[in-house]
């Protein structure tokens, strides 16, 4: 039984067989499953793909540093937290701050934890895991050796708040980030002085 008291059922997977293999960005497998009720299905489809980390860095004058870039898979350039995929066995927490410093040439004294989440509920895909930074500052030259070019991009959180409305933020998990950091609290919506 469900630790929340709920009566509903685990599903029963019969068989798994992958269809498409890709390592280590993408897998696609199909299950045969049963139901709780008896019922089985032949083929529900799963994707996976390997874990990720973002992070919204605030800098030491209270603005948000972002990216700027294009993203292939929207076909379209937009704003977005640092970030990337986990490398086999690497911690979230270490992987985010790798990618910030990658990305950016930043790195900061104090990380919270937002939370982790399925980006997927029905086909599983992977899992989110999304930071806030504080006292973000640069130590280097950003040197992510990615496909993409980026901008460093600094806003104050009202500004923030108004890209993602224009839809400059145009990505589910930037977003979820960028809100969660909102709601915890850690964006104040004070006036940043100029960089």
């Amino acid at each position: 039984m469900d630790p929340s008291g709920s009566k509903l059922a685990e599903w029963e997977v019969l068989e798994r067989r992958e269809v498409y293999s890709a390592p280590p960005f993408l897998a696609l497998s199909v299950d045969r499953v049963r139901l709780p009720d008896g019922h089985v299905v032949e083929n529900f489809h799963r994707i996976e793909k390997p874990d990720y980390a973002l992070v919204v860095p605030r800098c030491r004058d209270g603005r948000i540093l972002l990216l700027r870039s294009y993203k292939h898979g929207i076909g379209a350039i937009g704003l977005h937290p640092p970030g990337g995929h986990l490398d086999k066995g690497e911690s979230p927490l270490t992987a985010v701050q790798r990618e910030l410093l990658e990305e950016t040439g930043y790195t900061a004294a104090r990380w919270h934890s937002l939370g982790s989440y399925v980006t997927d509920a029905n086909q599983g895909v992977c899992r989110g895991h999304f930071f806030m930074a504080e006292d973000a500052h640069p130590v280097a030259e950003p040197a992510s050796g990615d496909l993409e070019e980026m901008e460093l991009v600094w806003l104050a959180p009202d500004e923030l708040q108004a890209s993602i409305h224009a839809g400059e933020v145009n990505s589910l998990g930037a977003i979820a980030a960028i809100t969660l950091a909102f709601n915890a609290g850690l964006l104040n919506p004070k006036s940043c002085d100029n960089q």
